[in-house]
């Protein structure tokens, strides 16, 4: 008989310290796409530490990430009592009764080779009154109208020029992901981390302690406790980035009432003198919270003007967090990865915290380190990690600037300051093409599209000078009639649409709780 001589497989152990909504789609991430032959995973997480809900609000990518787990949509949005989402509606963000869409979708179509906007311009300029560039989204028009349905997957048509996300409870969210995950192997274990043990010559993380005595040995730890940064922050000594120079919000109250008025399938946004006030449509509630910067508005002034606004009873008390604007200056130092709050913060206008977490996710593990070598951590990987964490916030970073930057609400402390400060130079640059001839980027990495772009400069009054001269290709008569032809078409389908809440009663209405998890010793 052969005697087998081999070595049992290395397996790599990766500890999650925290839960919440960025631990455990750290942990349903690297369940379903890494070996579990070669990977063994573990999160610690306590009842005793509350978790801050990274946002009720998506964007699109959280669908490419829901289908890469196989998640069945319905069940998972029965079961966060979840709504469809289209865009962002920003009201009084240029001047007072102002309102425009962001819309996760295209404006218009090109011609010719050339973008949307610069044939809409020139159509403008040439006195054809084309309208608002927003009545050339299909995305926009279904927001208006409160409509859903499905993209169409034929690239021809009008109905396939949008994306969805969803607006659903983090919380329910984070405990779906938790049973999905310990179904599939993730080890779960109720504890509060009291030291900290550390490799003398590197300074690596090796091992947790908790409170009850047990002794958690790991080769990669990822950081998902929140604002404390335990551990990159914490241990690790990453530095912080402080951005509130240009985000100067600190403060948000968050309140949910009872669910009334229009079920609408976008997040609203509607500028105060103080900050902003979201609006987020669930099945079983309405999420509502004021962003607020305590330099210009003081919390009773705030709490009065976001319960002013709600739209039926509140449920609870108004919730206060703090924070700062920023992130670290890296997001994986030795043996320790951040995500969520951990990494950094970005208030959630424009619902970038999922994506955000997202995006660390799939990264780490394209990433991963390989078992074996666990233990000496490559500097390249690292290196790597960090420069797409550094694309992504920066850019989610320099888009929420440009929000505040080109308002025109006058005579308003705050207003006035975000209007006139210093910003970063990347975006001074994209502001200055656009001012120019009607440019806005294309991103290869990182957010956001060119339309998301569009619709802020355009949305809030922001006029370039010039569009693209390739546009004077297109004969005016052919221009008007193509501008004509699009419109009816997408007001056309549009119309026949399904109510966004017909089609949540008929496809994901929501269940009851799932019971929690047994804790795993």
């Amino acid at each position: 008989m052969q005697i087998d001589r081999s070595e049992p497989t290395k397996r790599l152990k990766v500890v999650i310290v925290g839960g919440g909504t960025a631990g455990w789609m750290c942990a349903a991430g690297m369940s379903r796409l890494l070996d579990a032959g070669r990977y063994d995973i573990t999160l610690i997480e306590s009842d005793e530490i509350g978790t801050v809900g990274v946002g009720e609000a998506t964007l699109p990518h959280i669908k490419i990430f829901n289908d890469l787990l196989g998640i069945n949509e319905a069940q998972f949005m029965a079961e966060t009592q979840g709504t469809f989402k289209l865009g962002i509606e920003f009201r009084n963000w240029s001047a007072a009764g102002d309102s425009y869409i962001h819309p996760f979708g295209v404006f218009g179509e090109p011609w010719g080779g050339v973008d949307f906007q610069h044939h809409w311009m020139r159509a403008q300029q040439a006195g054809q009154k084309p309208g608002s560039l927003q009545d050339y989204s299909y995305a926009v028009a279904a927001c208006r109208q409160n409509g859903f349905e499905f993209p169409n997957q034929d690239t021809k048509s009008i109905r396939c020029t949008y994306a969805y996300a969803y607006h659903f409870d983090a919380g329910l969210y984070a405990n779906f992901l938790r049973r999905w995950s310990v179904e599939r192997g993730v080890r779960r274990i109720e504890g509060l981390v009291q030291d900290i043990a550390r490799d003398g010559q590197r300074g690596h993380v090796e091992a947790l302690t908790l409170k009850s005595g047990a002794r958690i040995e790991g080769d990669l730890f990822i950081d998902c406790t929140g604002f404390r940064s335990l551990l990159l922050g914490g241990v690790m000594r990453a530095e912080w980035d402080d951005w509130s120079e240009w985000l100067p919000c600190d403060r948000a109250l968050a309140v949910p009432c009872e669910r009334a008025g229009a079920f609408t399938p976008y997040t609203r946004s509607t500028a105060q003198e103080g900050g902003w006030i979201w609006r987020i449509p669930l099945q079983h509630r309405t999420g509502n919270g004021y962003v607020f910067s305590s330099r210009f508005i003081d919390e009773e002034k705030a709490r009065d003007t976001l319960l002013a606004q709600l739209d039926g009873a509140a449920q609870a008390e108004p919730n206060l967090l703090k924070f700062q604007a920023g992130r670290r200056k890296q997001g994986w130092r030795g043996n320790v990865v951040a995500m969520g709050l951990a990494s950094g913060f970005l208030e959630p206008l424009e619902s970038t915290s999922i994506f955000l977490i997202q995006a660390a996710v799939i990264d780490l593990i394209n990433l991963m380190p390989t078992p074996g070598e666990g233990d000496r951590m490559d500097p390249r990987l690292i290196a790597e990690f960090n420069r797409l964490f550094e694309i992504q916030y920066d850019r989610v970073r320099d888009f929420l600037i440009l929000h505040y930057r080109v308002n025109q609400r006058h005579g308003e402390a705050l207003w006035d300051h975000v209007r006139t400060m210093q910003i970063p130079d990347s975006l001074a640059h994209k502001i200055s093409l656009f001012e120019s001839r009607a440019w806005a980027p294309e991103y290869e990495q990182g957010l956001f599209s060119r339309d998301s772009w569009l619709s802020v400069l355009f949305g809030q009054n922001l006029t370039p000078r010039a569009y693209d001269r390739l546009a004077d290709g297109l004969g005016l008569e052919e221009l008007e009639t193509r501008m004509r032809d699009l419109k009816a078409r997408i007001d056309a389908n549009v119309g026949a649409m399904s109510s966004h809440a017909a089609f949540v009663a008929g496809y994901c209405p929501g269940t009851a709780a799932v019971p929690a998890l047994a804790v795993a010793g």
